[in-house]
């Protein structure tokens, strides 16, 4: 068996030992849950967000807050978590991530979750202070208005970027959703704006409809290895298509869905939902299996092995694409 690979890679001009990191959720609210999770072997973890509305009702009160979703029924007070139901509030966030800095040693990405531009996005800035490694920007927006074309939405999109790009001199990674009309033109063009590096992708959680009781039920579904799928498509599309670190998120269970990743083009992998059921230790079960699977395959690096899927080397892609598309619609037999 040849000698022990070498799992470190760079993600946002970060050095890490390996590429998974732990990605944004409830995982890195817990001091004794982070300490674990940095022994298990996690290179780096995302803090959970803070929301734009949160901050909104920060800085100015729930009349803020609302005017930021003018567009709403007045009864929008309802569908938003009061102050006291966000998990931390802004000043707590600040400290829990200072409080994080000392005690690990892994680097710590802060996080922002918002929909426009406008000043929440100073609160940057604080986490830049409080002593981030690097921010990621989380930008969740459901796009349902039916007078709002892709080019708005896009806009949106960019004009928040460059906001906390002009308060920030930190690694900026930006979490995209897969719903743009020409991903890979607002790939770029977010690059473009600021972003350091990009996040695939964010997850829209639907609501469900209860027809018993004529309401809309809140659902949260953990991923599956399934939703790589999409992930793995789009990391090969933008690998040396954009000048920019690239993050999987959303369907990294098991070793060889990080392994597909790193093939596919991804610098790092985010992983949450295979924690949450199999808590911090996990890691350590798919950093040991990683190195055999490298081994056994006589790879001696993570660089070696990264992007060697990736559509760099496919001189139509769309042509490939479609061509697959045929293959597995005209492949089904009953």
């Amino acid at each position: 068996m040849n000698a022990e690979p070498d799992l470190s890679t760079t993600y946002l001009g970060l050095e890490l030992k390996n590429p998974i990191i732990v990605g944004a959720g409830p995982l890195g609210d817990c001091r004794e849950t982070v300490i674990a999770l940095e022994q298990a072997g996690a290179a780096a973890l995302v803090m959970h967000s803070l929301f734009e509305e949160q901050l909104h009702l920060e800085m100015s009160g729930r009349e803020a807050h609302l005017e930021a979703h003018g567009e709403s029924f007045g009864e929008a007070t309802s569908y938003f978590p009061a102050a006291y139901e966000y998990t931390f509030k802004p000043e707590r966030y600040l400290e829990h991530l200072r409080w994080l800095k000392k005690s690990v040693g892994i680097p710590i990405i802060a996080s922002l979750n918002g929909t426009t531009p406008g000043g929440w996005t100073l609160y940057a800035e604080m986490l830049q202070d409080a002593g981030a490694d690097a921010l990621e920007l989380n930008f969740y927006y459901p796009a349902i208005r039916v007078d709002e074309s892709a080019a708005e939405v896009e806009k949106v999109l960019l004009d928040t970027i460059t906001d906390v790009r002009s308060v920030i001199s930190l690694p900026l990674a930006v979490k995209l959703s897969p719903f743009y009309t020409s991903l890979g033109h607002v790939a770029r063009r977010a690059v473009s704006a600021g972003a350091d590096g990009l996040v695939l992708f964010n997850r829209f959680y639907q609501p469900d409809i209860d027809p018993e009781k004529m309401e809309t039920v809140s659902t949260l579904r953990l991923s599956s290895s399934n939703d790589l799928l999409l992930r793995l498509r789009w990391l090969a599309a933008l690998r040396d298509k954009v000048d920019a670190s690239l993050a999987c998120t959303g369907g990294i269970h098991q070793p060889i869905d990080v392994i597909k990743s790193v093939l596919a083009g991804a610098d790092a992998v985010q992983v949450v939902s295979s924690l949450l059921k199999h808590g911090p230790e996990h890691i350590e079960i798919l950093l040991k299996k990683i190195r055999s699977w490298f081994q056994e395959h006589y790879y001696d690096s993570v660089h070696q092995l990264k992007g060697a899927m990736s559509m760099r080397h496919c001189p139509e892609p769309a042509a490939y694409e479609r061509g697959n598309y045929l293959k597995i619609v005209q492949g089904w037999k009953i």
